[in-house]
């Protein structure tokens, strides 16, 4: 894969060039990738739909009506669709000139989400834009991405050297990572620095650094574990540790999430008790059409549907690293990287969490959980991908 810096444009600005003087093939979009990106939608807003509509159905707030959140979460899917085929008929060169302007507007939101955010759960994630709300978070993974690819399609051979292929990562990571704790926003912290993390390394950094990154992590590792650090400075992270080692310490509070999403997962056997007929939904297990919606997923349709499901995952992420590896240029390469690595960080974790592999941190699943500004964010991401993949060089004949 090359750079295919065959000229630098008269317009080319900084992380915006440089720039070919060679018009871009534009093929057909990777079919495959965009069959793969529809079933997952589809199947996700099905499942979320079962998942919800015993707990919309008596929610007040809902007007007691059943379809409720799937009436928002369709709308948000096509909303989401039809601005992933938009996105993928434009050149994606575009969004070069605005990485920084992205990148300074999703700290700017973090800063305003502090200010002005609505609290749930002790935390202020969310700005409340009235009809609906979203976390700033979710710009703030896109930003990091669209922002490195960048970045480092400009600095390429420099990227071995700590001034430009560490010092500037780090201390975006270190800004968006502090706002994010102060929300606090474990999860998302989590994601962010993951995704960062992988662009540095796809991009060249040393791996002297990792390194040194992966000795810290054992360190700290070590002090949450045999410590009380974690719970100084993360208290309700430190409780949600224990209650993950041994969800009965506390049945019927912090460790019942845990518990009634085991029971889901186990009820559902082999083949599942059938779409629609999960019982752990009829609020017993909270969050069922959000965080823990691969639970009832388990429960409706077993160990097959659910492995079905992860192979869908799983053939969506190699097919789109297939894109990343054949891309037309370092930035289009590099933001695919961004993007599947991102999905493929959030469905294992939310998995994990629902199969008590990890401690509970607040992961949604793609395509599956509630949330219609995160299924829009990540439908145009889809379409980020899908816009790449249109001008993959074209094979020669002979």
């Amino acid at each position: 894969m090359d750079e295919l810096d065959t000229g630098r444009h008269p317009n080319a600005r900084a992380y915006g060039g440089p720039e070919t003087l060679e018009r871009p093939h534009k093929g057909p979009m990777d079919l495959p990738f965009l069959m793969l990106v529809i079933m997952l939608s589809v199947i996700g807003l099905v499942m979320m739909f079962s998942a919800s509509y015993a707990s919309a159905l008596s929610d007040e707030d809902t007007g007691y009506n059943a379809a409720y959140y799937f009436i928002r979460q369709g709308l948000f899917a096509v909303m989401g669709m039809a601005l992933m085929l938009l996105i993928s008929r434009i050149n994606y060169q575009i969004l070069r000139p605005l990485a920084v302007p992205l990148m300074a507007s999703s700290i700017a939101l973090l800063v305003l989400v502090l200010l002005i955010g609505v609290e749930r759960n002790y935390a202020k994630r969310w700005i409340n834009l009235g009809p609906f709300q979203f976390q700033p978070s979710e710009i703030a993974k896109l930003a990091v991405i669209v922002c490195f690819s960048a970045m480092i399609s400009v600095y390429k051979g420099r990227m071995k050297t700590f001034r430009h292929g560490v010092l500037p990562f780090v201390t975006i990571l270190g800004a968006i990572s502090f706002l994010m704790y102060l929300e606090p926003h474990l999860s998302g912290t989590v994601l962010i620095l993951g995704v960062g993390g992988a662009l540095m390394f796809v991009g060249g950094v040393h791996w002297g650094w990792f390194a040194g990154l992966l000795s810290a992590g054992g360190l700290g590792a070590y002090l949450i574990l045999t410590t009380d650090f974690l719970g100084r400075v993360l208290p309700y992270a430190m409780q949600r540790i224990k209650i993950w080692r041994d969800p009965f310490l506390d049945p019927q509070g912090s460790g019942y999430q845990a518990i009634q999403s085991l029971y889901a997962i186990g009820s559902g056997g082999m083949f599942g008790l059938g779409l629609g007929k999960s019982r752990q939904k009829y609020l017993y297990l909270p969050e069922e059409h959000n965080d823990f919606v691969f639970a009832i997923v388990c429960e409706e349709l077993g160990l097959i549907g659910a492995c079905i499901v992860l192979l869908l995952f799983a053939v969506l992420i190699l097919r789109g690293y297939w894109i990343a590896i054949h891309a037309r240029d370092r930035f289009g390469s590099l933001m695919v990287t961004g993007i599947v690595t991102l999905l493929a960080m959030q469905t294992f974790f939310n998995v994990a969490v629902v199969t008590n592999l990890i401690p509970v941190t607040g992961m949604s699943m793609p395509f599956f959980s509630y949330g219609g500004t995160s299924l829009l964010i990540q439908l145009m991401e889809m379409g980020i991908v899908l816009a790449v993949s249109r001008q993959i060089p074209a094979p020669k004949s002979g």
